[in-house]
Parts: structure tokens; C-alpha cells; sequence
């Protein structure tokens, strides 16, 4: 069996990923399937797993990677055969019990992540528990790879927790990422109009032809004045970001009265400047999202299936190329999702 490995921490990451061969297949354990590997995806956490995810102790070599697609080869004894054969779509999410107080159940679930807390999918062969895995048909491997972490990150953003209302304005920072581009799939879905910032006037345009109603340029000044503008100096219902510490202020600032802040990561750093006098003088939310449930991938699968939601995929590589891969994602120039192709 392939597999890539990340080979020891470091900065850059993609210098330590290599292709290991003549490994053994993993063996299904009690609820899992043994997943013949069609395609997988990067994400940030790709990148976070090799420079060393902060309060988590990583054994090197490590295998990442948290979107996978393919076909189940086998299954362990407590799991149905009826999944033999079928085509299905991982939600890496793996909800834990991170208490036994009788209100847990009210609260946002926790979550372990395969490809960070356990190996991940960047091999020949993944298992995962029966009941993360969703039967997929016919859907294209390479689109489904792309879609699957994205997606499922930014539904629970905008549906769960911003509770976004059709024909909303939503602020969505540093389009180009894999994130952004589903939230603004989600949005205009929803009949919302999309505003997108970007430090790239490529990326701009390409957003535009995706659908973006506004396009603002990121020079790293304030932005919010331009939205102001554009808004009529309403602003704007839901600031969707992942951008962190360089956008955060802009963002908020950008909000019109009752508006939600809602953030999923902090690429840019995790120490914000914000302004509470904003917050608590137009009565902003500011709120925090992660992964999602079964219930959600569901939900957001449904409209892959239809053909209301697609990713948008920037390359895709062979496993003998996936350091190219890394180092892809690496440069932060890409559009969309970078996926390994392992039927090469």
C-alpha cells in the first residue's frame, strides 16, 4: 500500500512529505469499513499537522488528510455487508462525549479529527467508522473529495450557527480558499447577496464569475467603509471568515446592527484586535464554528448529490506528486480545492 507520509515537523511542510510503498492495508475495526481510496483532499490541517498542531502531541511520521472518497472493500463483523461496493464520502468529524453532565447533550458536540487525532486518508486504503461514511453513487471522486470538510465547515457556519436567512447580504473574507468558496456556494444558494475580499485581482474576477455580487481588493487597509458603500451604510447581515487576526476588525466593523461575526479558523493568527463598543452598542454576535455532525454532512451531501452545490477544484495531483501537492496549498496561490487522484 502508498501512502503519503509527512516525515518529521518543520516549516515549510512540503519538503518533509514523502510517498512510502509496501505498507500493509489497515484492517476495519468493531463499526468500521476498509475504503479502497479514489481520491482525497488538502486542507490547512494538512499544514497544521506538519508544523505541529498547538496542545496536541504528533508521532512522526504522521499520515494526514480529512477528505476522502471511495469504494468499501471490506467491513469488520458488526457492520453490514450491503456497504460492500458502494462509492461513499468521509465526514472526518468524529464526535466524542467530552462530558456526563445531563445538559451535554444542549451544548456543540466535540470533535476528534481523522487525519489530525487519527490517521488520515492520504493512502491507498482508509478506515473509518460505518457511521461517517455516506453512500455517494455515481458522484464524480475528484468532485466529491473537494467538497466534503469544506462544505460540511461551512454549513454549520451559515445554517447552524449564523441561522443565515434567505435574501441576506454576507461578507465572505479571503475568497479563493476552499472554505470561503463553499460559503459563498451556500449564500447564493440562499438567494443572499455575496460580497467577497481578496488580496488577489484574479481571484476577484474568478469569484465574480463564480456568482460574487461585490468584489472588494484587500490592500490591508480597512475595508469596512467600502461595504458601507456598497450596503447604503446598512453593512452587512453575516461576516463569514476564516482569515483570523488581519481581517477580524474589518469584519466586524463591516456588520450592520444585529449582525453575527461568525469564524471558523485563524490563519492569520489568533490574536485579534476587536472592539467590544461596537459589539455591545449595535448588539453584534460574534461566533465560533467547527466541522459538523452526521446531520449536517446529510443535509450539505444532498445538494452535492443534486447538483446545487459543487466545489470548486483548483488541481489535482497523482500520489507520486503529492509533495507538489503540498507545496500547492503551501503557496496559498490556489482557487479552490487541491485533490490526489489514487487510481493513478
Amino acid at each position: 500500500m502508498r501512502s503519503l507520509e509527512i516525515t518529521r515537523q518543520g516549516t515549510p511542510v512540503a519538503p518533509n512529505v514523502a510517498l512510502k510503498t509496501g505498507q500493509d492495508r489497515p484492517v476495519p475495526g468493531p463499526g468500521e469499513v476498509l475504503v479502497r481510496t479514489e481520491a482525497t483532499a488538502l486542507n490547512q490541517l494538512d499544514l497544521w499537522v506538519g508544523r505541529g498542531v498547538p496542545g496536541l502531541e504528533t508521532t512522526y511520521p504522521a499520515r494526514s488528510g480529512a477528505d476522502g472518497v471511495g469504494v468499501v472493500e471490506s467491513v469488520a463483523s458488526d457492520v453490514s455487508d450491503e456497504w460492500v461496493g458502494q462509492r461513499v464520502l468521509l465526514n472526518a468529524a468524529l464526535e466524542v462525549a467530552d462530558s456526563v453532565e445531563p445538559d451535554r447533550n444542549l451544548r456543540p458536540p466535540a470533535f476528534e479529527l481523522i487525519g489530525e487525532h487519527h490517521p488520515g486518508t492520504h493512502a491507498d486504503y482508509f478506515t473509518a467508522p460505518a457511521s461517517n461514511v455516506l453512500p455517494i453513487g455515481d458522484v464524480d471522486p475528484i468532485q466529491a473529495a473537494a467538497f466534503g470538510l469544506v462544505h460540511l465547515t461551512a454549513w454549520r457556519m451559515l445554517h447552524t450557527r449564523a441561522q443565515i436567512k434567505s435574501g441576506s447580504t454576507v461578507l465572505i473574507t479571503g475568497i479563493g480558499g476552499g472554505v470561503a468558496l463553499a460559503l459563498m456556494g451556500i449564500a447564493k444558494l440562499m438567494s443572499c447577496r455575496v460580497i467577497v475580499t481578496s488580496r488577489s485581482e484574479e481571484k476577484l474576477t474568478r469569484a465574480q464569475e463564480l456568482g460574487a455580487d461585490d468584489c472588494i481588493l484587500d490592500t490591508g487597509e480597512d475595508f469596512s467603509k467600502t461595504v458601507g458603500k456598497l450596503t447604503g451604510w446598512r453593512g452587512v447581515e453575516i461576516c463569514a471568515d476564516s482569515v483570523g487576526k488581519a481581517l477580524h476588525l474589518s469584519g466586524l466593523k463591516s456588520l450592520a446592527r444585529g449582525g453575527v461575526f461568525v469564524t471558523c479558523g485563524c490563519t492569520s493568527g489568533p490574536d485579534a484586535m476587536t472592539d467590544l463598543a461596537r459589539v455591545f452598542w449595535n448588539q453584534l454576535t460574534i461566533i465560533g464554528s467547527t466541522m459538523g455532525d452526521m446531520q449536517e454532512f446529510r443535509e450539505v451531501v444532498a445538494h452535492l448529490k443534486t447538483g446545487k452545490l459543487n466545489a470548486v477544484v483548483d488541481s489535482v495531483y497523482s500520489a507520486e506528486d503529492g509533495q507538489s501537492a503540498f507545496s500547492r496549498l503551501e503557496s496559498a496561490e490556489q482557487f479552490g480545492k487541491i485533490v490526489i487522484d489514487w487510481r493513478t
